[in-house]
């Protein structure tokens, strides 16, 4: 067999196994919690940054959430779900936001309370009342609202960057700010960029954190680390509706293959 024919067949057996793989997302659908991660939602910075979200983008995709049967919980739902059996609505998702935008206050919260859904938001504490950002104020009208706040570090630095004896100054001490500041315990992380270390996970741990959520797409379920959450990124994508099914497929498809799945 020639090179030109051998390139044919390779790529002729690829396309038919990944027909498959699709087909098998729908013929079978996996199962578990599907979390979403969002960064804005504000109608100014839609057109340059790639983290914005407009208000339409937004309540286009909670229409869709809703039209479609899904359920949003939050990550102390899904936890209690793990160790205690609680029953969770059928088609868990979680919704969160990383950062502490302002905009978050402004307009994701009533527009997830209108539509009587939950979301989680996870705070770089040093950018707290900062320009674009929530206030003290803000942050605990937000949790008394229901939204769930977690930690993002104090600075956002990317964990691999921190020198093991600093990680404490990252993760215990944007912990404890909120809570000396008034807020609910602080259960939740979610690591900066994505980036994780053992190191960090193990400090996350020593200090009382229930679980992290990743940039890795998936499904969690029974048996996924609760440190290595998978979470699906959701951008402003160019082609609108039709991109954000297409990450919603290609989560399918990186869990059916079991590309970058964080099982304990």
């Amino acid at each position: 067999m020639n090179i030109k024919k051998w390139i044919v067949a390779v790529v002729a057996l690829f396309c038919v196994f990944m027909i498959g793989t699709v087909a098998s997302v729908y013929i079978y659908p996996p199962q578990g919690v599907l979390i979403f991660e969002y960064h804005r939602v504000n109608d100014d910075s839609v057109d340059t940054d790639d983290y914005s979200l407009s208000r339409q983008q937004f309540q286009e995709q909670l229409d869709y959430f809703k039209d479609n049967g899904y359920n949003t919980i939050s990550l102390m739902d899904y936890i209690r779900a793990k160790k205690y059996g609680e029953e969770l609505p059928p088609n868990p998702i979680i919704l969160t936001f990383d950062d502490g935008y302002e905009d978050n206050y402004i307009n994701m919260m009533p527009m997830v309370q209108a539509m009587g859904m939950k979301a989680t938001m996870f705070m770089a504490t040093n950018y707290i009342g900062k320009e674009g950002y929530v206030n003290w104020q803000q942050l605990k009208e937000m949790q008394d609202n229901g939204i769930e706040i977690g930690s993002h570090t104090a600075n956002h630095i990317p964990l691999n960057e921190v020198p093991v004896e600093n990680l404490d100054n990252e993760i215990k001490l944007s912990k404890l700010l909120m809570e000396w500041n008034g807020m609910k315990t602080i259960y939740f992380f979610s690591y900066p960029n994505g980036v994780y270390t053992d190191e960090s996970i193990k400090c996350l741990k020593d200090n009382d954190y229930l679980a992290a959520v990743t940039g890795n797409a998936g499904y969690n379920q029974s048996n996924t680390d609760n440190f290595l959450l998978q979470r699906t990124n959701v951008s402003n994508y160019r082609f609108g509706s039709l991109g954000f099914k297409w990450r919603l497929l290609k989560t399918k498809i990186l869990y059916r293959l079991g590309i970058n799945q964080h099982i304990d």
